[in-house]
């Protein structure tokens, strides 16, 4: 049993002062606001918050930032440099450069990632020993910094519409579904590590097979790339006449359990699917205008029914603050109205761990698992802000944590920065050559 002291806690009924938080086997057994701080109480100074999920991410897009950047060019110039680092990868490069970003995000308060898992194969398209030897390098490397991880081991079959696997897409595809499915079998939930699924996209899996994909997940969380371009709803238009959202509905991917990861460019009939079916809908702010992607639905999207989680997705930042505070940016900027969203509910999107399957994460209860966040409140961006949901959303960056604790476990002190950075800078090089 060890007890903290928080001199301030954003609770579920909002924030609170002179809260004791009792910590039993890695999960909350106490939490009392307005108490006095016994003597041998480790005190928590700042503000203290619930750990925050990344729901969508795809870590060897770490050792893209600042590289496809340095030029004019699309979403398809983009794509062909991160094939090209994909290409390179080994289980071993791979560990060690998801271990390094995801000692990045756990110093920016993130305590759970949702890891969108399609690098399954060697260079030629051959499985490795153990065919889920990137996979198990992915899960090594979450644990290996204390954060929890949920791989989504992602069904990758084809580069389009009726077209084969092309280049380096041959290291994602396992022939069929029924194969993929095998595989992903073969790996085993443990603590701190559980194994969803998710469908690339409708032009990467062919319809006859989403069905497959479904079944193989029933219980488990479900994944898919929605509407990100344009131009893959134009194709899926030509290929099925239908949207890809109506498509993925009638094949039975969308529901409670199932998360649309950007859901951009959709109709008010997509809009009114995802709501309909309980799709929770993953918005990734900074990598969609990194992109030019296009800004997303969000508040009709909540309008509907369909709840927002976030993601860093391409890791242009890893920033959950800035995503939550970009979802409701980007919609002023489009609406050139205020207001879409308030600052609480954009914190309970960027700590909705239950998309991931971590239904007992992302809040400080009794009964949850204990992960904390200590924001430094008098620090320059937050200093004067009250210490409230607007102090999380409006003013904290990435480098505002300075302790982070996942299931009851100290896992980043802001002494551990410089080391993470030189721990990204040697692995990225050795990515890049």
């Amino acid at each position: 049993m060890t007890h903290y002291f928080a001199r301030r806690a954003l609770l579920p009924t909002g924030p609170a002062d002179d809260v004791l938080i009792e910590v039993v086997d890695g999960r909350f057994s106490r939490i009392e606001a307005g108490v006095v701080a016994a003597a041998d109480t480790t005190r928590l100074d700042g503000l203290v918050i619930p750990g925050l999920a990344n729901c969508h991410s795809h870590a060897f897009h770490r050792a893209l930032r600042g590289h496809t950047q340095r030029q004019r060019g699309s979403f398809w110039t983009w794509r062909d440099q991160m094939y090209a680092v994909a290409a390179t990868l080994s289980p071993d490069s791979y560990y060690s450069l998801a271990r390094a970003t995801y000692a990045e995000m756990v110093s920016t308060g993130i305590t759970a990632v949702g890891e969108f898992h399609y690098l399954h194969h060697d260079p030629t398209g051959k499985s490795y020993a153990d065919p889920n030897a990137m996979g198990h390098a992915l899960i090594s490397a979450a644990r290996d910094v204390g954060m929890r991880i949920t791989l989504l081991d992602t069904c990758y079959l084809a580069s389009g519409f009726g077209q084969p696997p092309e280049g380096v897409q041959q290291r994602y595809s396992d022939a069929d579904a029924d194969a993929w499915a095998s595989r992903v079998s073969r790996i085993h939930e443990r603590e701190g590590v559980k194994v969803g699924a998710a469908v690339h996209s409708v032009r990467a899996v062919p319809a006859e097979q989403l069905h497959t994909v479904v079944a193989a997940s029933v219980g488990r969380p479900l994944h898919v790339h929605l509407s990100e371009q344009v131009a893959e709803n134009q194709a899926c238009l030509a290929a099925h006449q239908c949207t890809p959202t109506q498509l993925l509905a009638d094949h039975g991917v969308l529901h409670s359990l199932a998360t649309a990861v950007h859901a951009t460019h959709l109709t008010d009939q997509d809009i009114d699917l995802l709501g309909a079916t309980g799709t929770t809908s993953c918005f990734c702010p900074t990598t969609e205008r990194d992109l030019a992607d296009g800004i997303g639905p969000a508040s009709r999207l909540r309008d509907a029914g369909s709840s927002l989680s976030l993601g860093s997705d391409s890791h242009a930042v890893i920033d959950l603050f800035e995503e939550m505070r970009a979802v409701e940016m980007h919609e002023r900027l489009a609406t050139q109205q205020r207001g879409h969203w308030t600052a609480a509910e954009l914190v309970s999107a960027a700590t909705r761990h239950d998309s991931l399957g971590w239904v007992d994460a992302g809040r400080i209860e009794v009964g949850a698992r204990a992960d904390l966040v200590v924001l430094d409140d008098a620090a320059p961006t937050t200093a004067g802000t009250g210490g409230t949901a607007e102090t999380v959303v409006f003013a904290a960056t990435s480098t505002t944590p300075t302790q982070v604790m996942v299931d009851g476990v100290w896992v980043f002190q802001s002494t551990d920065r410089s080391r993470i950075g030189a721990d990204l800078a040697r692995s990225v090089t050795d990515v890049l050559g």
